[in-house]
Order: C-alpha cells, then structure tokens, then sequence
C-alpha cells in the first residue's frame, strides 16, 4: 500500500493511574480535618471544664457572651418565638459555628498549616474573651479554653494531609510518546502518585481515626468528670427540709365544676417555668454555700443553709410571673414555697436610714435590684428552700431563691442567691435595668384564656370558657368575657387562696351560632382597676392588652 503522508497519532489517555492522581481527595480530607481537631478541642475544653467544676465551659460562655451582646428586644422576640428552647439552640448554634469555622480552618490547612491554625488561635482568644468577660466564671476558667486551644494547635498538623502541608503538588501525570514499539514514559510522577497516595490516604484514615477515637473516649470522660454537679444531685436527694407540701385551700380548684383543660391551680415543679440567663446551670454545695448581707447596714451578716433551718419557717402561696410574659403567655406558675422571711435577716443587719434597696447577686454573677420595702413589708418574700414540699430543684434555684410575691421575677426572684446589697436604687446597677428595663415593675393585672385553644373547632350552642387572671399583692375582683366586641358579661371565679398573692381560676359559657368567632378575657383587681386593651409590649415593665383567642364553630 502507498504512503500519502503522515498521520498524526490519536492522543493516548493518561494510565488510570494517573487519573486517579489527580482525583486525590486532599480537599476533603482537610475539611474532615478541621473538623476533627475542631471536635478534638472541644472534648479536651470540656473534660478541663468538668474536672475544674467549672460553671461555664467555653461553648455556654460564648453563648452567654453571644445573649450579653444581643439587644433586648432581640432576646424578646426569640423567646417569644422558641420559649424555653432559645438556650439550647444558641448552645446549638455555637457548636455548629464551632464546626463550620474548623472545617474552614481545615481547608486552610490544605494550603498552609499555618494558616488552619490562625483560625483556630483566634477561635481561642474569642472563647476566652467570653469566659473572662462580664458574667463570665473565675480565672481558673481559662483553663479549659487554653487546653482546647492547645489541642487546637497540635491536632491540626498531624491530621492535615502531609502533601498538604508542604505545598507539594499530588499527582502530576505522566508525559508520554507514541513510538511504533508501544508508549514510552518520558517523565512525570503520575506512575509513582498512585501508591504514595494510597499511602497517605491510608495514613490519613489511621490518624482520623485515632483522633475520633481519643475524642469520643475524652467526651466521656467529661461527662464522668462531671461528678459537682452530681455529688450536688445526691445531697439534695438527702435533705429532710421542715417542709410541708402545702395542701390547696378549698374551693381554688373549679374541678368538675369548670371546663376541661384548665390550668390546675398548683404547678407542678417540672411544669414550672424557667427564664433566667444561666446556660449551665450553677451546682451549689449545700454545706459550703453562704448568704452575706451588707452594705447600708449596721451590722453585716452571713448565713449559712443550716442557719436558714434553724430559723423561723414560713411557708406559702406564691403566684411567680416572668416580665417577658406575653399577654396570653405561659411564664407564669403558681406554688407551696417554704423558707424564711427576708425581713428577718435584714432585720438582724438592720438597715441605716436612706436604704431604699437591695442588690441581690446570684452565684451565677446575675444582678437585680429590689426596693428595700417589698422585702420589709407584709408579703410573703421569702429566701426559698422548697418549692410544693421538695427542696428547690437544681434549675429553680437549689439550695436557696428568692421569692417576692407581687414583683416581676427580673426585678426579684433572683435563683441561686449569695449576696445581698442593702444600698440605693440610685446608686446600683443591674442585670437588667442595663439593657433598658424598669427598676421597679410591679406584676400588672392580667388575665388568661385556658378554653377554649386558639383555632379550636367547636359546635354551636353553648361553649365553656375558663382560663386563669391574677394581681399579685391586690386580688382579683372580678373577670369578664365577651365575643366578637360585644358587651362585657362577668364570669364565675373560684375562691381566692389564702392572701392576695396568687391567680384565680375563673369560667363561664357563651352562646356561639356557626361561623369563626373571637373571644375576649379582662380582668379587674381589688383596687378597681381594670385591664386596659392597649396592647403593649413587654418592654420595659410587662405587657398590656387583653388576652384574645380565634375560634371557629361548626
């Protein structure tokens, strides 16, 4: 056959070796390092924390730090949305930041360890500017930070694929020649990337797992060595307080005689509500824990828990009520509280003349600021050692709180209490009253609808309403109903507890045709007073407005 010229030969794909090369999984094998030493860090803060007993680890002082920023009505609005949830998900979302910025530190890495590690070192210094901040723990707090960091550091260089890490290119393929023999390798590194890869892919997998292993292995141990708040756990289960479980007056309950689904009068303790701004909550030694009272006094006082026993018990009725309950809202529950008298011991201290105030701190470090006469008067206000009969629970305020009946809890119901501050409204400052709350704020008169729900389907006729109203320190009166803006109709109430300083369960019926309807509840205390239907936010002394639900009847 004739030559008619020279055919150029196809292009030759590179061996499967060497395509394989350069699909080397370094990329994601550095995000899943970050990752890692991210995870690794956090398991070592936390062991440190739990060994040291530490309130705060670094995750809930971020967060702690995080809701100190967050403006007030911010912090509203999120409680208002997820209620009880907003500490568990910043919590959550403080870890899952965590994450994100270690994968980045991770990819960093890729290029330059150096880099990867920068990201962690500030991480570092941002959680240890939360622990030293306001709010934040001792200085032994720093500790946990420094391990987590520490680990930070030495983790990353041993998980960042060692290619990585010194700046080689992974796989270059091979340059090749057609001959009339075969393909001949004229050079590159293609042929021999393939097993060195393999190898530190293998390598890499060994350390990550290692790595996974210590951690988890690390996060148990924190939880072992989470024995504070455990040993706390087991004194409280020990404790014999000379309290009783306080049985409800009579006639308080509506029983059979009100609709289904009403509020009971008493709360029990798990139902109770929970606001305050503790993310980790304190586990105070019984045998350790102190309360001193100082300041304007005469004579500074320190008490101990077995002085509290040994004091004069009053035990009582006390309606508790969050400022940032909405109008309708659940922050509120009624229970049996047992204790001393506040008015005692600060009679012991004994005031000097211009004292109007006292600056009750927690263990936590949480401020507020209470006027002097709500504690020295008639009420019931009361350092707290039982709630419904058991010593307080860990998350209410175990071994002692503050109970003052009549006043929005931020301005008295401190949890966890060790210190109070005979002193001047004028001359303090606390927790709340910094973010553009009211120093005094009085419980508003409120009332609630129970039933019918929000959205409830109903047949016509006659319906059942209930629902509970309250004016701590005045009373209820009376508590009216009325559908669809029409005139007002009076409710039967039931009997009122021992004093003024509790709600009241009231019900009633309308007459309701088919169609969508909306009910109305107001209430009107023993002073004369009645609810306004000014809507008003619960900034900054609580809400205002009268509690409405949307039915539809069929």
């Amino acid at each position: 056959m004739g030559h008619h010229g020279a055919v150029s030969p196809s292009p030759t794909p590179p061996p499967a070796d060497a395509r394989a090369s350069r699909r080397t999984s370094i990329p994601g094998q550095s995000l899943l390092a970050g990752v890692l030493t991210g995870v690794a860090g956090l398991a070592v803060s936390l062991a440190a924390a739990a060994l040291l007993n530490e309130r705060l680890s670094p995750v809930t002082a971020v967060a702690e730090g995080i809701a100190e920023i967050t403006p007030g009505k911010l912090v509203e609005v999120a409680i208002s949305a997820v209620g009880t949830w907003d500490k568990p998900l910043l919590v959550g979302g403080v870890v899952l930041g965590l994450l994100g910025l270690s994968a980045a530190a991770g990819a960093l890495a890729g290029r330059s360890v150096r880099r990867g590690q920068l990201v962690f070192l500030v991480m570092g210094l941002l959680a240890l500017a939360a622990v030293l901040g306001p709010g934040g723990g001792a200085t032994s707090a720093v500790v946990p930070v420094l391990a987590g960091t520490i680990t930070w550091l030495a983790v990353l260089p041993v998980l960042v694929p060692p290619s990585a890490s010194r700046g080689e290119t992974v796989g270059e393929p091979a340059r090749h020649r057609e001959t009339a023999g075969g393909t001949e390798e004229l050079g590159g590194t293609a042929g021999r990337a393939a097993p060195a890869s393999d190898a530190s892919r293998r390598t890499f997998l060994v350390r990550a797992g290692v790595v996974a292993g210590l951690s988890l292995a690390v996060g148990a141990g924190a939880q072992l060595l989470g024995r504070r708040r455990r040993l706390v756990e087991a004194a409280r289960s020990r404790l014999r307080l000379p309290a009783s479980r306080g049985a409800l007056p009579d006639g308080v309950e509506l029983g059979p005689d009100g609709p289904a689904g009403l509020t009971p009068w008493r709360t029990p303790n798990n139902d109770f509500y929970r606001i305050d701004t503790a993310f980790a909550v304190p586990a105070v030694d019984v045998d350790t824990w102190r309360l001193r009272i100082h300041g304007m006094v005469e004579e500074e006082v320190t008490v101990s828990f077995a002085d509290l026993l040994d004091a004069e018990q009053t035990e009582a009725w006390v309606t508790l009520c969050c400022v940032s309950n909405e109008v309708g809202g659940d922050l509120i529950g009624n229970a049996w509280w047992s204790g001393v008298r506040v008015a005692e011991l600060l009679a012991r201290a004994r005031p000097l003349p211009g004292a109007d105030a006292v600056l009750q701190t927690s263990e936590d470090g949480w401020t507020c600021g209470t006027p002097l006469s709500a504690l020295t008067d008639d009420r019931h206000a009361l350092l707290a050692v039982a709630m419904n009969g058991e010593p307080l629970p860990l998350e209410h305020g175990f071994p002692v709180r503050m109970v003052v009946p009549g006043l929005y809890g931020f301005v008295s119901a401190t949890k966890w209490v060790v210190d109070l501050e005979v002193t001047r409204l004028d001359e303090i400052e606390a927790y709340w009253t910094t973010n553009g709350w009211a120093e005094q704020a009085p419980i508003r008169t409120q009332s609630r609808i129970d039933v019918p729900r929000a959205n409830q389907r109903a047949d016509s006729g006659t319906l059942a309403v209930g629902g509970v109203a309250w004016s701590q320190h005045l009373g209820i009166e009376r508590v009216e109903v009325r559908l669809d803006g029409g005139a007002w109709t009076e409710v039967g109430l039931a009997a009122a507890g021992p004093d003024d300083d509790t709600w009241v369960q009231w019900a009633g019926s309308v007459e309701v045709d088919p169609g969508v309807h909306t009910l109305a509840v107001r209430a009107t205390d023993r002073s004369g007073y009645t609810q306004t239907g000014v809507r008003r936010d619960v900034v900054p002394d609580g809400a205002t407005g009268w509690h409405t639900v949307e039915l539809t009847v069929e």
